[in-house]
This record gives C-alpha cells, sequence and structure tokens, in this order.
C-alpha cells in the first residue's frame, strides 16, 4: 500500500490516543485548529465581525468555521458533521467500590457497547474534572482498570452461552484492598495535578489504553477505540486544516463535532441541541444578516454528516442486505434508509457521487437488511432542526461498538479527501 493512507492512519491512531473521552477530543481537535491558524473564542464573549478562521468548544464538542472576505448575509455554508463520543462505561458518583479484598470501580453502562469486548483489556479514565471554583481540568489515567473474564475451569459452558449482568459483572478492578482504603477519585486527580478535595463534579469515561495499530496483508487495516466517531473527526479536521487562504469564495465551510450522539444526541452539546443553530445565528449576525438572509444562506447549504457503517463480515454475511454489501478497503459508503434514519436522498446521493469523483474517490452504497433495523446519526437530527440538505456518509467498519474497531486505512484517507473536497468547494 502506500505510504500516504499509512500515514494518514498512524496519525488517526496518535488522534484516538490523545481523545480517550469526548472532553479529550473537543480539546484535541482545538489544538490541531489552532495550530494551523484557527482563532478559539467564548460563549460568552461578543465574536469577531471580521473575515477568520473560528473555533468554540462546548464541554465535549466543537464546531469550526472559516469566514472567507467575500462572505455576505446570504452565503451558504457547508457543514462536516461527527460526533466525538464512543459506547463504553461512565464512572457513577462514589466510584470507589470493592469485594473480597478487590479495589473496583463503580460504573455505568454508556450507550450500546458490546460488553465482552471490553473484557480482559486495559482500560482508561479519562474526562473532566470540575473543580470548587468552577473551572474544569482533564484527567487521563492512563491504563489503571481491568474487567477480567471467569476462567473457563469455573465455567464450562462458558464458550456455549455468554452473557454478562449489566450490573454485577461489569464493575472493573483497579487494585487489592479494603474499599475504604483507596481513593479512586484521588487516582484522577492526581494524574491531572490537581487535588482530589477540589472535586466537585466530573464526567468520566472508560477507554482501551492500547494503541491503535496498522496491520494485515499489504497494512490493510487499522485497530483502534473509539473509530466510531473519531475517524470521522478526524478526517473533518484534517481536511478543515487544509482549507487555506485561497478558500473558494461562494460559501463558509464548517466542522461540527457533536458530543452524546451513542445516547441520543438531546443535550446542550449534542446535534439535538442548540449549539450548531447558535453558532450558525451568531455568524449570520457578524456578517450582518437579517433573519430573511439567513433562512436564504440555510436554504442553499448542505451538510455532510459522517459516521461508520458497516462492512459486510465474512462470518455473519446474512446478516447484512443479500445484493448491497460494502466491504472495508473499497471507499468511502454512503448510507440510505427508506424510513429515514438516514437523512441522504437523490438529492444528496447525487451530491455526494460528485464530490466523490472530484476528488478521485470511489464511493459505495450501504443498506441494511430488511430484518436488521439500522441504527441512526446526527444527519436527520441536524436537517430537521435547520432545514439544511443533508446527506449521511462514512467508513464501513466491522466490530463496531466494541472496544476496539476494525478500519480499512486507505478508507480512511478517502473520507478525509472527499471531505476537504466538500469543505473546499
Amino acid at each position: 500500500m502506500p505510504a500516504a493512507p499509512i500515514a494518514h492512519a498512524e496519525d488517526l491512531a496518535a488522534f484516538v490516543d490523545a481523545s480517550p473521552s469526548s472532553y479529550h477530543a473537543a480539546a484535541e481537535v482545538a489544538r490541531r485548529l489552532r495550530d494551523s491558524g484557527f482563532t478559539a473564542l467564548d460563549e460568552t464573549s461578543d465574536w469577531p465581525r471580521t473575515p477568520g478562521k473560528y473555533l468554540v468548544v462546548r464541554d465535549g464538542a466543537v464546531i469550526a468555521w472559516v469566514v472567507p472576505a467575500s462572505a455576505t448575509p446570504t452565503t451558504p455554508v457547508r457543514i462536516f458533521g461527527a460526533h466525538s463520543d464512543s459506547p463504553g462505561f461512565k464512572l457513577k458518583p462514589q466510584p470507589s467500590t470493592g469485594r473480597h479484598g478487590w479495589l473496583q470501580a463503580g460504573v455505568e453502562i454508556y450507550g450500546g457497547p458490546l460488553l465482552n469486548s471490553w473484557l480482559d483489556r486495559e482500560l482508561r479514565l479519562a474526562g473532566r474534572l470540575v473543580l470548587d471554583d468552577g473551572s474544569e481540568v482533564l484527567a487521563d489515567s492512563g491504563p489503571l482498570l481491568r474487567l477480567p473474564q471467569l476462567a473457563i475451569h469455573l465455567d464450562r459452558e462458558a464458550n456455549e452461552r455468554f452473557a454478562l449482568d449489566k450490573q454485577s459483572q461489569t464493575q472493573p478492578v483497579w487494585g487489592v484492598g479494603a474499599a475504604d482504603s483507596a481513593d479512586l477519585l484521588a487516582e484522577l486527580a492526581d494524574s491531572a495535578g490537581v487535588d482530589a478535595s477540589r472535586i466537585r463534579g466530573y464526567d468520566v469515561v472508560t477507554a482501551d489504553s492500547a494503541r491503535g495499530v496498522v496491520f494485515g496483508r499489504d497494512n490493510a487495516f487499522l485497530a483502534a477505540g473509539r473509530l466510531d466517531d473519531l475517524a470521522s473527526v478526524h478526517a473533518g479536521t484534517v481536511a478543515l486544516t487544509a482549507v487555506g487562504d485561497d478558500l473558494a469564495s461562494d460559501h463558509i465551510p464548517v466542522l461540527a463535532v457533536f458530543d452524546h450522539e451513542e445516547v441520543g444526541s438531546t443535550t446542550r452539546s449534542g446535534a439535538g441541541g442548540p449549539f450548531l443553530e447558535d453558532v450558525l445565528e451568531r455568524l449570520g449576525i457578524a456578517l450582518g444578516a437579517d433573519r430573511s438572509e439567513r433562512m436564504r444562506a440555510l436554504a442553499s447549504s448542505w451538510c455532510v454528516s459522517s459516521d461508520v457503517g458497516h462492512s459486510v463480515h465474512p462470518n455473519f454475511a446474512d446478516k447484512h442486505d443479500p445484493h448491497v454489501r460494502p466491504l472495508l478497503g473499497s471507499g468511502p459508503i454512503l448510507k440510505l434508509n427508506a424510513n429515514q434514519r438516514y437523512a441522504s436522498d437523490g438529492a444528496g446521493g447525487a451530491a455526494w457521487h460528485g464530490w466523490c469523483e472530484a476528488a478521485g474517490v470511489t464511493s459505495q452504497d450501504f443498506v441494511s437488511n430488511n430484518t436488521v433495523p439500522c441504527g441512526s446519526t446526527i444527519g436527520p437530527i441536524t436537517a430537521t432542526r435547520l432545514g439544511i440538505r443533508t446527506v449521511d456518509v462514512g467508513i464501513p467498519i466491522l466490530s463496531m461498538h466494541s472496544a476496539r474497531e476494525l478500519a480499512g486505512t486507505s478508507d480512511l484517507l478517502d473520507l478525509t479527501r472527499v471531505a476537504q473536497t466538500f469543505l473546499r468547494g
């Protein structure tokens, strides 16, 4: 395989390693964009009314945009959307627990993870700590936890039937000793360089501590945690970073990374919340747009909602549509669903294929088997909230919602190339 896809995949692995939680992901996106000339804005402050490159972070979400010098009150936007969260476990209140001489962490299931995939892995705790003065710091414990399996000798039928009790059998160990002899929050506080007594709140999740790796014949694969949906977040970040001062003047490129997609998106930093609408309204105000002009701009705008989809699985091919079978490594996918679980329609499909052609990328279609209902994405939510024409796309992967997912290295670069074509125009 050529060096470019491999280098791109390895950069994604570094991005995932720096983004064990949605809060870390938003911070890493912001860092990369600031390094390429973007200015970070505060939502409580007045925003510039001049052309430039800007970003704003809200909790575990981030939105960034580029205003060309020629922008007018009716200039449309082109939004590349993705999400920063992944299924796993979230730390409960009073998380320091234990039984039978083991120290354990009290966790709650977040989203819809494949529970067995989290067994026998060294896990990180990562997220934000909110301190007594209202300030926030990011914490990352590094490898600290493990969910150990029960030995086959103690459950001879484990390979015939296996299911974890979501309460009693999903509490990871992190040490030995009496339950009241150690404080898990103190471990997190130490990793963030703060006094544990100052912690007044926290949003902390688990993440696989192993770094992503490129492997397989011709280095065709990337295995890593949180590819759903950091693969899209990374693609959008790289694409927006590549937008230069010679940007086409007929639109405003926007990267919108939302939190909480895996649990419904109905939060202040989720796609169902007002974050994107707030930013676009303030952008319109900066351009001097009245309500009619803002509506005209939205009517000619586009949103590409990018999230992972399913590659045909060689061992479970009957779970897929018998004719439409995207294959990992054969290009990004256009996601279609008759019941509008995806926002793609004929117009969106035509536009997507045009952007792929312009980028020199081959696209595949994705549709579900009629007996296996699909999930949904931020696409229908964004289309409903704003009325923007939206198309749902992504890359095909295996092991979706596993602690460690599998993508094709060539697909990752191809998605980024199409994202760059879409944002540049």
